[in-house]
């Protein structure tokens, strides 16, 4: 196991508190890890207001269904503040390579471990079999965590992930839905489809007119000056060191993110105010569309770190594509019809299942409207994501243990507790710990 021989060992500082649960008067963090098989685990530098932290390395099954099979080590980030205080497992739904303080175990005050996603970063098998990624080996791993990790904190578990991580919060209480008492997703969408037209129904509403006509204007105006568009946007690539061609052309990335330009628009918050003049200059309109769109997302290496997540999208997750009609004539690398999907999913893999019609994702949400008890839902209203989030009826609602709060004008970055109103966050915080009260 890797151990820090030479870092402090904080030992006064983790002298338990009480009898039971597992752990002994005057036990440290670091007896009580060095004790648990699979797991490695090295000090880290504690986050403020905490005692300790240390970066693990547990050992998973490639396969849960087979065990002693072929396995590998997920990153795991421990944040420990006292065996009394309750815990925040974050459900992260990507790579994480570091550790740092988040909101809900910040509000908490409460330990914190951070997981990274298997199939990302660190926590990738030497051999990448796609059969293996999926919602159920995922929060498999989870449930592992939980019960290895259980021996240091016994009870008061809450489980948390933003956006993709939100989903997995939301997959996982699904699956082991004794394994945490509470659980806070936030700007998680459930997609029912490949391609959720709930997300066109958004765009095509979310706004003023007047904004999303100018949305509308700058597309146009980049495609009806493509081949002046694309020269200036080619250039800015090679000074950004983007690459094409592993994965879609320059002109294919040029279409697609000309196309994303309303996605990320409303997603990332951009400003109605800052959309260009209809008589502006095409350097004005390029430089306001990089800013809120560009090209890097459609680069090769930007496939290459997200092919783990579009491999899940295609086949269980389902997500988006782009509305056309709008531009009718005005595409050259891409088809108008079909719709061109977001999904980029690796070429001429034979182990990527096909798309399972979303039955997972399906159960999952009418399982939220009518069993989703327990559950603190935030999103932002100008979201795209907002589209296909949870969205229970106030009749649902009233029979349903949980709150949701879709926080007015704020995007995918903004729908925090740190944006709910006063009274929004007193209720929702009060709500938690209630709940962990009551939890026998």
């Amino acid at each position: 196991m890797i151990r820090n021989f030479h870092a402090v060992r904080w030992a006064f500082a983790f002298v338990c508190t009480a009898w039971g649960g597992g752990l002994v008067w005057g036990q440290t963090v670091e007896d009580l890890l060095f004790d648990m098989p699979g797991v490695r685990f090295e000090q880290m530098v504690p986050l403020e207001g905490s005692e300790g932290a240390w970066a693990l390395r547990v050992q998973q099954p490639v396969d849960h269904n087979a065990p002693d099979s072929a396995h590998f080590y997920q990153r795991v980030f421990l944040t420990h503040r006292s065996f009394d205080a309750p815990t925040v497992l974050v459900t992260e739904g990507y790579e994480r390579g570091r550790n740092y303080p988040f909101e809900l175990a910040e509000l908490l005050e409460a330990n914190q471990i951070i997981v990274e996603h298997r199939y990302f970063g660190e926590s990738t098998p030497d051999s990448v079999d796609y059969r293996f990624l999926n919602i159920r080996q995922a929060a498999a791993d989870l449930h592992r965590i939980r019960l290895v990790l259980g021996a240091l904190y016994p009870d008061d578990w809450v489980s948390s992930g933003i956006s993709k991580g939100g989903q997995t919060t939301i997959y996982y209480r699904y699956l082991y839905p004794d394994d945490v008492d509470v659980s806070v997703p936030y700007v998680a969408p459930i997609n029912l489809a490949l391609e959720d037209t709930r997300i066109y129904d958004f765009l095509d509403t979310v706004g003023t007119d007047a904004c999303r006509d100018g949305i509308t204007r700058v597309q146009r105006r980049i495609l009806e000056d493509y081949d002046a568009a694309a020269l200036r946007l080619k250039w800015h690539a090679k000074g950004e060191g983007l690459g094409f061609g592993d994965y879609l052309t320059f002109e294919e990335a040029f279409e697609y993110s000309v196309l994303e330009y309303p996605f990320s628009f409303w997603q990332w918050g951009a400003d109605c105010d800052d959309i260009p003049a209809p008589d502006a200059s095409l350097d004005e309109v390029l430089d306001h569309f990089l800013d809120v769109s560009g090209l890097g997302f459609f680069a090769d290496e930007s496939m290459r770190d997200y092919a783990s997540h579009y491999v899940q999208c295609a086949v269980e997750y389902g997500y988006y594509s782009y509305e056309t009609e709008h531009l009718t004539g005005l595409l050259r690398a891409l088809p108008e019809q079909p719709h061109p999907s977001a999904i980029f999913a690796p070429r001429d893999r034979a182990d990527i299942p096909d798309y399972d019609g979303g039955a997972l994702a399906k159960e999952v949400h009418d399982w939220l409207q009518t069993d989703g008890h327990r559950f603190i839902h935030i999103h932002g209203a100008w979201d795209t994501w907002n589209a296909t989030a949870f969205r229970p009826t106030p009749k649902q609602l009233k029979k349903l243990e949980a709150r949701t709060y879709f926080l007015p004008q704020q995007d995918h970055g903004g729908a925090r507790f740190k944006n709910l109103s006063e009274s929004e966050r007193t209720e929702a915080l009060n709500t938690i710990r209630e709940w962990l009260v009551q939890t026998p």
